[in-house]
């Protein structure tokens, strides 16, 4: 497959849209984020806050302070991922990022699929995060707990949760950025204060790190690989936190000069998260009064905190990690309208011309705003009638995003081996260079599989007993029976017709790809 080269010089929006046109669409989304409000738009999705408080007692009940290593692991891996899509994101700076990058990079086929996992790893991330406010919101402050039954309690807040970013989405892509703006700022100055605080409050050296707190031995099927088990296990939980970093590049369209800032601002959003998030793991570990997995595993960091810094202190700085909840939902949210939009766009999806449609007011497609909320509190409806089944659904979130991030590293790797990218170090655009960008692509790739091997592997002490034990194969697998059943009879002899609304009236219907243009720009820095 050929590929488009197009260089914008400058960040002017008339440029900017002539390079959306070259793709095949017209502009109708509002161009107006800036460089932070892009970098803001991954580091929310992430959420070092959200994961942390969600998920810090459920990691360290398989690892102990080994969590810390395993960190270091998915951080590692997840850049190499951030890396690729870096380039990408510099060369097809469409809404929908991954749908958009495996259309240039793969199959018809392997780029819907890529589309159709991503859609639904979005859609139910959005219900498991705003389960997380159950988590700080009833701490704060009693009125919150409307129902002595934490499960219904846990659906009513996160439900008011998404339609409030419901709300926000229809509104607008300059509310939200504004709104995701104040809450990445919020955020970085708790997660600033807390390492601040448990620095003062530090009871043991780094050295902590090397122990395990008996975590590993015992563990079924698992005691001949020694530390390499826990490890594994503790993995699992910063999988789930370290992800959404290209949401800058969901967002490109609404960006201004997106070939120069969404490169920056995916790997900026990822570093910026995982080195606080890294941060914040030793200190805890350094301050907090116990390093019993049993004590840890079930009170968390929100149990660190108050231990360590007090009650009111602690309550202040949950009021701080709630904000950062709300706002981490309205950023995958926001992810998960843009790749509905985008596949809507292209006749991807049913009612496609309807989901596509942009507000004149606004600029701002309201229908997938409104369908994402709507399935995603009916995904939370779910755990009124079986909260195994939801927690089955939720866990297998991250492992649909992973494969659908495989769906995209792994042909990229297929076309480097054949020279892509063909204007490496002659338009300005980010690259990685020959050697280097083959050695981290295939690292992101290897990565990739490993961990979603890791992540789907049946184990009861992930997903329960019994049949729930395979429940992430099965779930997996009926996600892609859905999506195959639906491309295989409604889309696979379609033809790739851009809706009227969004189509540049000049440019073929079919939205051929253009001829590569090297161009004789001055060659930008390469990486090897």
């Amino acid at each position: 497959m050929t590929e488009r080269i197009h260089v914008v010089s400058g960040g002017a929006q008339t440029a900017d849209s002539d390079d959306l046109a070259s793709h095949g669409y017209r502009q109708r989304l509002n161009r107006s984020l800036g460089s932070f409000s892009s970098f803001a738009a991954g580091f929310s999705y992430i959420s070092i806050l959200t994961g942390m408080f969600q998920l810090f007692g459920f990691g360290y009940g398989f690892g102990g302070p080994l969590l810390f290593w395993a960190w270091l692991l998915v951080l590692g891996g997840q850049f190499c991922v951030a890396l690729v899509f870096g380039e990408l994101g510099a060369r097809y700076p469409i809404a929908g990022s991954v749908y958009q990058w495996s259309k240039q990079v793969s199959s018809r086929a392997g780029a819907w699929f890529a589309g159709w996992m991503m859609l639904v790893g979005s859609i139910v991330s959005v219900a498991a995060v705003a389960m997380a406010e159950q988590i700080v919101l009833p701490a704060i402050w009693s009125g919150f707990e409307v129902f002595d039954n934490p499960a219904v309690n846990a659906v009513l807040l996160a439900s008011v949760t998404i339609a409030i970013t419901t709300i926000i989405n229809v509104l607008g892509v300059k509310v939200m950025a504004k709104i995701n703006n104040v809450g990445v700022i919020a955020e970085l100055v708790g997660v600033i204060l807390i390492l601040v605080l448990l620095a003062v409050h530090i009871r043991r050296g780094p050295q902590v790190v090397l122990e395990t707190q008996g975590a590993g031995p015992g563990l079924p099927g698992w005691g001949t690989l020694g530390l390499l088990a826990p490890i594994l296990l503790a993995a699992i939980m910063p999988a789930y936190v370290m992800y959404g970093f290209d949401t800058a590049s969901s967002l490109a369209e609404e960006t201004k000069d997106p070939r120069r800032r969404t490169p920056i601002a995916i790997l900026q959003a990822l570093a910026a998260s995982g080195a606080a998030g890294a941060l914040l793991l030793i200190l805890a570990l350094m301050s907090t009064k116990t390093l019993s997995i049993e004590d840890l595993s079930a009170g968390g960091l929100p149990m660190i905190l108050q231990d360590v810094l007090g009650s009111t202190l602690g309550k202040l700085l949950l009021v701080d990690v709630a904000f950062a909840i709300f706002v981490c939902t309205l950023a995958i949210q926001t992810a998960a309208i843009r790749v509905a939009f985008s596949m809507a766009r292209d006749h991807r999806l049913p009612f496609g011309e309807r989901l596509a449609h942009v507000t004149e007011e606004r600029h701002s497609p309201a229908a997938p705003s409104i369908v994402s909320g709507v399935i995603a509190i009916g995904i939370l409806l779910v755990n009124l009638g079986n909260a195994k089944i939801f927690t089955l659904v939720t866990s297998v979130a991250i492992i649909i995003v992973y494969i659908a991030y495989l769906m995209v590293t792994l042909p990229v790797f297929r076309r480097r081996l054949g020279g892509w990218p063909a204007d490496r170090g002659r338009t300005g655009l980010f690259t990685l260079g020959r050697g280097r960008g083959l050695v981290i692509n295939g690292v992101a790739v290897a990565y990739g599989l490993f961990m979603t091997i890791n992540l789907i592997w049946p184990r009861e002490l992930i997903y329960g007993e019994g049949v729930y034990a395979w429940g992430g194969v099965i779930v997996i697998a009926v996600i892609f029976a859905v999506g195959a059943l639906y491309y295989f009879t409604a889309q696979h002899r379609k033809d790739h017709v851009i809706a009227s609304e969004h189509r540049v009236a000049a440019a073929p219907a079919t939205a051929a790809p253009a001829p590569i243009a090297d161009g004789d720009a001055a060659p930008a820095p390469a990486l090897d």
